[in-house]
This record gives structure tokens, sequence and C-alpha cells, in this order.
């Protein structure tokens, strides 16, 4: 009986001590004692919580043009404002995006100023959506300005010297006004409906005075040039620069690019 007894006294003991430290627990000379809890976790702290814990800026934009033709710059200029405070932020960078091809596209960036204004130049090709994108400074979120569109007109010259470099190649005939064959007057007569809607009559002395007059020193790329004898106009082309010009000359040549001679004519501004 003794010994059952203590055999007993002995299972529960162990049984108790391995309940025990299951739990955590201790028993030491007859006393429950909890043992020392495990180090407290380290809180970790996720990007959206960081993102809640700054301000994100508040913003005003403004724009130089939303109509601009092809060749010019835009200005965009961004100015960002502590949210609460209303104090200017003067650090930090920002990139200006064109929406391209389906997706938002880095074009330029830049730093804001002291000011507390960024300042961003592009030169659109085309008429496209733009938009200011604050990058941040380590005290402020990110701010994605809105869609501004830009509209980019073409430039009527390049439309007129593009019209009229398509022909190049086809043979000189005279009295044809195109699309295959053409004599001078009939180029010209031709591009200039097809690519700026002008109509002009099919004779180089009655071209002339059509459009606005414009001295040999102001002429641009798409202006009609007359070569006259004395003051009868006697052949056309269309000014392609540099000393330039596209025109159908003679029979058995062809349109294309060709260097100018004399210095007896005018310069017509049709479109």
């Amino acid at each position: 009986m003794h010994e059952q007894s203590s055999s007993r006294r002995r299972r529960l003991s162990v049984g108790t001590g391995t309940a025990a430290l299951s739990l955590g627990l201790c028993l030491c000379a007859g006393q429950l004692i909890s043992t020392p809890a495990a180090s407290a976790a380290t809180p970790v702290v996720t990007a959206a919580q960081a993102a809640a814990a700054k301000p994100t800026p508040r913003v005003g934009t403004t724009i130089s043009s939303r109509t601009i033709n092809k060749g010019q710059k835009i200005r965009v200029t961004a100015r960002y404002y502590n949210p609460k405070t209303g104090a200017a932020i003067k650090l930090g960078w920002v990139k200006l995006q064109g929406y391209r091809g389906g997706k938002w596209v880095d074009q330029t960036a830049t730093k804001i100023n002291t000011a507390g204004a960024a300042n961003l130049y592009w030169k659109p090709a085309s008429s496209v959506s733009v938009r200011a994108v604050y990058i941040g400074n380590g005290a402020y979120n990110t701010h994605v300005g809105k869609s501004i569109r830009v509209t980019v007109r073409q430039n009527k010259g390049a439309r007129i010297l593009a019209e009229a470099k398509k022909h190049t190649g086809a043979l000189y005939l005279y009295g044809a006004a195109g699309p295959k064959r053409f004599d001078c007057s009939g180029f010209t007569k031709y591009v200039y409906k097809k690519a700026a809607g002008k109509s002009l009559p099919h004779k180089a002395n009655s071209q002339q005075k059509y459009g606005k007059a414009v001295s040999k020193g102001s002429k641009k790329v798409g202006d009609l040039i007359i070569f006259r004898s004395g003051s009868y106009g006697y052949h056309a082309g269309i000014y392609a620069g540099s000393g330039y010009m596209y025109d159908s000359p003679h029979t058995g040549a062809r349109v294309g690019k060709h260097k100018m001679y004399g210095s007896n004519y005018v310069v017509r501004r049709i479109a």
C-alpha cells in the first residue's frame, strides 16, 4: 500500500509538472510560478500605415496654354502646400508625364524651387494629356496631379510641304493638275487644295495675286513662290527652306526639290 501510494504521488507530480510546462508554468517548492514571457513582438508598421502617418500635399497646377502650334513648348507649373498649415513645400522632385500608348510616360522632371514651385517644360509633337506627379521628400506622400489635355495644332507650312513631297517623281505634263501628272501651276494648285483647302487658279500669273504678300526675307516653308519676267508670273513652286523649293519644272522633268533660281520672284502666304 505504501509503495503504491508513493508511486501514485510520483505519477501525479510528473503529470502535473508536464502540464505546467506545457502551459508555460513552473512548480518550484510547492509553488506555482509562471515562466518569463516571450520577448514582446516588435511592432510591424505597414506601408499603408506609414503613408497614413505622412500628409498628402495640396496642389495648385497651371499650364501656359492648352492649345499650341506644333514645335511650341508648354510650361506646367505645380505648387505644393502643407494641407494643414498651408505653408509652401520647398523640397522634393516633380515629374511631368504624358499619356502615350495607353500608359503614362515620364517626359521630364525638376526640383521644387525656393518659391515652392516646380516649372516643367515639354514640346509635345501631337495632342496629348499631361499631369504633374510629386515624387515626395520623405515628409510627404506622393501626389498624382489631375490630367490636363493639350491640343497641338499641326503647322500648316509643314503640312503643305509634306503634301508636296508626296508627289516627288511625278512627270511634268502641260495643263495637268494631278494627281499623277502636273505642270507648274497645276502642281501648286493641287497641293494647296489638298493640304490647306485653298483654291487657286491654274495659272502662275494669276496665282501671284492670291494669299498674303510676304517679303523675301520673311518667307517660310510652305509659302508659294512665283517667278516673274518683269511683273508677269511664269513659274510656280512651293518654298522648302534653305533656298530650295518643290516644283514641277518643265517638259521631261519630274516633281522634286530643286534649287531656287534668280531673284525676280514674289512670295505669297496661302495658308
